[in-house]
């Protein structure tokens, strides 16, 4: 049977008939099989949007060519009496997890936070009033912060390709929809996200996999560069090997992680605020009109090396989506953007951020833990303002201008505003280049600097790197890894899972 692939253009709203039509124009023949490979949005002409679409096609009527199977994850089986356990259960932590269970580990999974349902209630009550609870929140619990975000599953990261058929293949057998193998910009949504997880979790277990939620890791004990026992809110749990995929919000687990001699280096990260607009304005300004029949929500990316000091750009738009209350600790304020699979909310949201240096932005070298004290020092100014979870405001235009707002806008952000002279809440430099990035955003998208910026954001990536050996390990340790967002040395769903999935395969292989 021969095999081909083409590109074809069709409108956003068509139908499989129209697709089925043009791709037999294309071979001329009925006879064929066909998988769409990869399916992506061209806006360039906003009165030609259309879908380019990348289809496999198999026929005895095609001349040459054959179908290259994709390699797969080898996880070879051999029941070992080792013990792992693994800290976090966001992506990196359940996937490295699932891989050592199903490698034949006797493997833990503890995590700090609750179980998604009961996760799910704790957040509701805290939208509704303002209690806060340490264990059921954005930030803490299964599945990680992504869990209650957009469930993007983008990620720019290279040779993770195994890991990533790996990624998306569980998450389809879980319940997630098949379009996420071909979407050039995939995602979940929050709504499906939280089905999945359970899904998953469920499929660990029956493997035999042990999870323990509301089960911090407060110390762990070991010797000779060793860990040998961790110790938790609920005893200690002897351990052969440990992996701790913390997510980027948990300081005092880097702070414990640090006193116990693993190295860490601060990093560059990203420090600055959500941005909100209707979202028919965005749709207008990207496609011309207010709808486009086939298509969920426009979406924007936007970048500025403006010569405000720091480079700023927009990062995790959520189009059709809120924002949301994302702060890890109840005397912190921070937000986040969610959305739901749909992406039919009112409004739109995204966060605007300036690329920092540590060094450059406070004038001398920063260490790990300095780090740590200025990010948690920042979430508590933003807390203490208002001395709630309300969030600072002013709109796109009066950040720029310098001009505090006094009528407090529609938004999504369910916890209120608070007026604010939001620009000198975060550092001049921090301001000032955020102020000339949204100066080259307002003239590339129409309506941008109608729109509100609030609340800071702070979780875009860690602020600290954990020092590894090329084989996966801390640096100074035999058994003991750092994976995920938490790490420093990943971001995102896609690639803190094969960071976790990596470190699993470490741990096989030694």
């Amino acid at each position: 049977m021969g095999y081909k692939e083409i590109t074809l253009k069709l409108a956003t709203d068509y139908s499989e008939d129209e697709l089925r039509k043009k791709i037999e124009k294309e071979i001329n023949t009925k006879e064929f099989s066909w998988q769409i490979k990869k399916k992506s949005l061209d806006a360039r002409k906003k009165n030609k949007v259309h879908w380019q679409i990348l289809v496999a096609v198999s026929s005895d009527r095609i001349k040459g060519g054959a179908s290259i199977a994709a390699p797969t994850l080898d996880i070879p089986y051999s029941k070992k009496e080792k013990k792992v356990i693994v800290v976090g259960s966001g992506p990196a932590g359940f996937f490295c997890a699932l891989v050592l269970q199903k490698a034949g580990f006797n493997t833990t999974l503890i995590e700090r936070g609750t179980e998604v349902s009961k996760r799910a209630e704790g957040i509701r009550k805290f939208e509704t009033t303002e209690e806060f609870d340490p264990l059921s929140n954005y930030a803490f619990g299964e599945g990680g912060a992504g869990t209650f975000s957009d469930g993007k599953l983008t990620s720019r990261s290279k040779h993770i390709s195994l890991e990533r058929e790996f990624i998306i293949s569980s998450y389809i057998s879980a319940g997630a929809p098949e379009v996420i193998r071909y979407m050039a910009h995939p995602h979940l949504g929050s709504d499906n996200l939280r089905k999945i997880i359970e899904v998953l979790r469920k499929q660990f277990l029956d493997i035999g996999g042990k999870v323990l939620f509301e089960t911090l890791l407060e110390d762990m004990k070991s010797k000779d560069g060793k860990v040998y026992e961790a110790v938790t809110t609920n005893g200690t749990i002897e351990a052969d090997k440990i992996v701790v995929a913390p997510g980027n919000s948990a300081f005092e687990t880097y702070r414990m992680l640090i006193g116990r001699g693993v190295q860490f280096r601060s990093k560059s990260c990203a420090i600055g605020c959500r941005i909100e607009h209707p979202q028919e304005v965005i749709n207008k300004a990207q496609w011309g009109k207010r709808r486009l029949k086939g298509v969920k929500a426009a979406e924007y990316r936007l970048s500025s090396t403006g010569g405000g000091g720091f480079p700023v750009y927009t990062f995790c738009m959520c189009p059709g989506g809120s924002v949301v209350p994302s702060a890890a600790y109840g005397d912190t304020n921070i937000v986040n953007g969610m959305s739901y699979y749909s992406r039919n909310g009112k409004f739109s949201n995204a966060a605007c951020v300036a690329g920092i240096n540590w060094d450059s932005l406070n004038n001398t070298e920063v260490s790990p833990l300095e780090a740590l004290d200025w990010v948690e020092a920042l979430e508590r100014k933003f807390y203490n303002y208002s001395d709630s979870f309300r969030a600072p405001f002013c709109t796109i235009q009066n950040f720029i201008d310098q001009k505090e707002d006094k009528k407090i806008p529609e938004t999504s952000y369910p916890l209120g505003l608070e007026p604010a002279d939001l620009w000198n809440l975060l550092p001049s430099k921090i301001s000032d280049s955020i102020a000339v990035g949204l100066k080259e955003f307002s003239k590339k998208i129409k309506g941008f600097s109608e729109g509100t910026i609030m609340g800071l954001e702070s979780k875009s990536s860690a602020p600290i790197q954990v020092l590894r050996e090329k084989d996966g390990p801390c640096t100074g340790f035999k058994n003991l890894y750092v994976a995920g967002d938490g790490s420093g040395w990943s971001g995102g769903i896609i690639s803190s899972a094969a960071d976790g999935i990596k470190a699993a395969l470490s741990i096989m292989k030694n």
